[in-house]
């Protein structure tokens, strides 16, 4: 067990270690990058996921905005949803 799960004294603070990825979306002529930051709870909101990836920009801008995300039981799970997520819609923010 990692050192920063002792940390946590009460379950309600759902204390959670970050990590953070970026991927490329082609928009048009232009590249688009990503950022996806992990979230690994200790004390999941939700036991069967403990992990919840969530991009910080969002597709779909000029229809209904839509930021993506995953949950998952393992980091793979959520960072795949999260990906799959970020191709389902186009991206038509400022580049």
């Amino acid at each position: 067990m990692s050192e920063w799960k002792f940390a946590q004294r009460e379950e309600s603070e759902h204390l959670c270690q970050l990590h953070f990825f970026c991927v490329t979306k082609k928009s048009g002529e232009h590249d688009v990058e990503f950022k996806i930051t992990v979230k690994e709870y200790l004390t999941p909101p939700d036991p069967m996921m403990r992990f919840l990836a969530e991009s910080e920009k969002q597709t779909n801008q000029s229809v209904t905005p839509f930021t993506p995300v995953g949950w998952g039981r393992t980091l793979l799970d959520a960072l795949s949803q999260c990906i799959r997520s970020i191709e389902r819609f186009p991206y038509q923010g400022p580049i």
